[in-house]
């Protein structure tokens, strides 16, 4: 009886560890900021849904899957509270050290803005069926909506959750100081 559990078990986590199924966690109940000049995507799959952090507070987002995304760079920055003050958690890479890449990249944001590019869109489709980005799909009955090729130029989100499949950071920095500036 357990042979089945565990094989089910294996195909999940090697489903993760391709980027074909998100990971579930708890939310840490701060919300980061997520920037780049511009993103390049196979392909983006959206839906609704809803993130809980630990203390089980519900926080509605829209579930971005990004297909194979290019970022010219990129900007990840949180205000954590400590002991000591209130820190400035701040990730950059990219730029002058060449393309970020990520592998099905999928964001929960509450909130997007840039100029966008979008190939093949199809807004209102039912979210069980999407099938633009691997993985990605949202409840029977519910919207959603995907689209091709994207690009979007000045990408601004304030997001819950960020995980990928593969990320390559070209000239990663990490900063975490008192008087750190947020991304935007």
């Amino acid at each position: 009886m357990a042979v089945p559990a565990v094989l089910a078990v294996g195909a999940m986590a090697a489903m993760m560890g391709q980027g074909a199924l998100a990971a579930s966690f708890a939310v840490s109940g701060t919300s980061f900021q997520v920037g780049s000049s511009k993103l390049t995507s196979s392909g983006l799959s959206s839906y609704v849904q809803t993130d809980r952090s630990v203390d089980g507070k519900g926080h509605p987002v829209a579930l971005l899957g990004i297909g194979n995304a290019r970022l010219s760079d990129i900007c990840q920055s949180a205000e954590v509270k400590t002991p000591v003050g209130t820190v400035v958690f701040k990730l950059t890479a990219g730029g002058e050290a060449g393309e970020v890449t990520a592998s099905n990249l999928i964001i929960d944001g509450e909130d997007l803005t840039g100029d966008a590019t979008f190939g093949t869109a199809q807004i209102g489709r039912d979210a069980s069926t999407l099938d633009a980005v691997p993985g990605v799909k949202g409840e029977a009955g519910k919207f959603g909506l995907q689209a091709g090729n994207i690009e979007v130029a000045g990408v601004r989100s304030h997001a819950w959750s960020a995980t990928g499949g593969n990320f390559r950071l070209k000239g990663l920095k990490l900063d975490v100081s008192l008087d750190g500036k947020k991304c935007f």
